[in-house]
C-alpha cells in the first residue's frame, strides 16, 4: 500500500505555511487597493470548457489535464489553469450586465497538470490570478502589469525583468499565421510530431516549442511586430507608453507568444534574474484576450489577465535571501501545577482566548520544568503560572519572558490586565 503522496504533490507543513499565509495577505491587500474583488469557482469543471476556452492545440488540453467520467458519465477536468473558469462564471452569472464596469477580478487555488514534477513545478499547483473585463483601453493592460509587478516588489523582490510583446487583433494574426506557414512549411518534416500538427492548426504555437527551440528555423521565423497592422500598432504603444509614465521597465520580446490559445494584443511575462533561481524562469504571464467571452457563449467583451505561481514566487523570495516577517511569538503559555489548578488552567484560557489573546497551555501531563522549556520552544511573551498556592488565594504568578520580571495579579483580573499588556500598557 503506498501511503505517501502521490507524485508532484506537497504537504504545506507548519513554518512553511505561514510564508504562504503572509503573501495572500499581501496579494489581496495589494487588489483592495486596485479595487479588485474575489471570485471562486470550482476546482472541475466540464472538459470542454478548457478544450474551448484553453484551445485544442495547447499542450495543456492535449497531454496535461487530469479528466476523467463522473458517474453520470459526464466528461470532467480538474482545472489546470484559472481563467477560462472565471470568464465562465462572469458569462453564466452575466456579471456583464452589472452597472458597475470594468469588472476587476482575482482568484487564487490549487490547479492540476500532469507534467514532470521538477523544483517549482508541480502536478497540483497554487496559483494566483487576476482578470479584467469589459474594457479595452490599454491603461488597463498597464495597470494589470503594474499589479503582477507590485506583488513581487512589495515582497521584496528586485532582480525582475518584464517582458511585453503584441500578438495583435484578428487580422494582424491572421497576416502572421500565413507568413508563418510559408516559413516553417519546408521544415515541416524536420519538426516534431506536435509541431507538425500546430502548423497547420495554430502556426503560433509552433514558436513556444520547447523541443525545436534550437531548429535554426526559429531564429529567422517572422516576428508578429512585422505584422501588426495600425490599429494593433497604435495600441501597443499606447501600453508601452503608461508603462513609460508609471517607471515601469521592459523589454520588447518579439518571440513571446504565452502558451493558451486564447490571446492577442499585449502579452507579458515576468522573470526572475536571481542568481541560482534555476533554468526556469518565468514567475508569471498574461496578457489580452478579447475573443475568449464570446467563444464561451457570453457577448463580445475584451478582457485581460495574469497568473503566478505561489511555488515559483516563494523560489525567488528564497533565490534572493528575503526574509518574510512572519510573528512566530506566542502571546503568553500556562504552567499548572496540581489537579485542581489544570482544571482553573483549562477555564482561564478559555476566557482569555474568547479575550483575543493567543494562548496555549500543556496536554500531555507534564513537570513545570518541561512545561517552562515548553513556554521557551514557542517563544511565549509571558508564563502564566497557577498552583495550588495561588489558586488558594486567587492570586496567579505573570512573568515576562524578555525582562524575567514577575508579578503576583487576581485571577478575576487577568484578562483585563494581560490585555493591557500585549497592547503595549502597563
Amino acid at each position: 500500500m503506498n501511503m505517501k503522496a502521490p507524485r508532484g504533490t506537497q504537504d504545506l507543513l507548519p513554518g512553511v505555511t505561514e510564508k504562504w499565509q503572509y503573501v495572500e495577505e499581501k496579494w489581496k491587500d495589494l487588489c483592495n487597493r486596485y479595487n479588485y474583488k474575489e471570485i471562486r469557482t470550482p476546482i472541475f469543471e466540464h472538459t470542454e470548457l478548457f478544450q474551448r476556452g484553453v484551445g485544442d492545440t495547447t499542450d495543456i488540453v492535449q497531454k496535461e489535464m487530469y479528466t476523467f467520467k463522473d458517474r453520470g458519465d459526464r466528461n470532467i477536468t480538474l482545472r489546470p489553469e484559472g481563467t477560462a473558469s472565471v470568464v465562465r462564471a462572469f458569462v453564466e452569472n452575466k456579471i456583464f450586465g452589472l452597472p458597475n464596469q470594468p469588472t476587476k477580478l482575482f482568484y487564487s487555488g490549487p490547479m492540476f497538470r500532469y507534467e514532470r514534477p521538477q523544483q517549482g513545478r508541480m502536478r497540483q499547483f497554487v496559483q494566483f490570478g487576476v482578470e479584467a473585463l469589459s474594457s479595452k483601453d490599454p491603461a488597463i493592460d498597464a495597470e494589470v502589469i503594474s499589479l503582477a509587478m507590485g506583488i513581487y516588489q512589495e515582497l521584496g523582490l528586485r532582480s525582475l525583468k518584464l517582458v511585453i510583446n503584441s500578438l495583435g487583433d484578428g487580422e494582424s494574426r491572421t497576416n502572421h499565421r500565413n507568413a508563418l506557414i510559408r516559413h516553417f512549411e519546408p521544415h515541416k518534416q524536420e519538426l516534431c510530431s506536435d509541431c507538425q500538427v500546430r502548423l497547420e492548426k495554430n502556426p503560433l504555437r509552433v514558436l513556444d516549442c520547447k523541443k525545436d527551440r534550437e531548429h535554426p528555423a526559429m531564429e529567422t521565423a517572422p516576428s508578429i511586430l512585422e505584422y501588426l497592422n495600425e490599429d494593433s500598432r497604435a495600441y501597443f504603444e499606447e501600453v508601452k507608453q503608461h508603462l513609460d509614465q508609471m517607471g515601469i521597465a521592459y523589454v520588447v520580446d518579439k518571440n513571446l507568444v504565452r502558451g493558451l490559445d486564447y490571446y492577442n494584443h499585449t502579452a507579458f511575462e515576468i522573470m526572475s534574474e536571481a542568481e541560482g533561481f534555476g533554468a526556469i524562469t518565468t514567475l508569471s504571464g498574461g496578457g489580452r484576450y478579447n475573443g475568449l467571452v464570446e467563444d464561451l457563449g457570453g457577448p463580445e467583451t475584451p478582457g485581460i489577465g495574469f497568473a503566478l505561481s505561489v511555488e515559483r514566487l516563494l523560489m525567488a523570495l528564497e533565490a534572493e535571501g528575503v526574509e518574510l516577517p512572519i510573528e512566530e511569538q506566542l502571546d503568553c503559555y500556562f504552567v499548572s501545577i496540581g489537579d485542581k489548578a489544570n482544571k482553573e488552567a483549562v477555564r482561564l484560557t478559555y476566557e482569555l482566548r474568547k479575550a483575543g489573546v493567543q494562548v496555549d497551555k500543556d496536554y500531555q501531563g507534564k513537570k513545570p520544568k518541561a512545561q517552562f522549556k515548553a513556554a521557551d520552544r514557542l517563544q511565549a511573551k509571558y508564563v502564566l503560572v497557577l498552583g495550588e498556592d495561588e489558586l488558594d488565594n486567587n492570586k496567579i504568578n505573570l512573568k515576562d519572558m524578555e525582562t524575567g520580571e514577575q508579578e503576583e495579579i487576581a485571577i478575576d483580573q487577568l484578562v483585563d490586565h494581560l490585555q493591557q499588556l500585549l497592547k503595549g500598557g502597563k
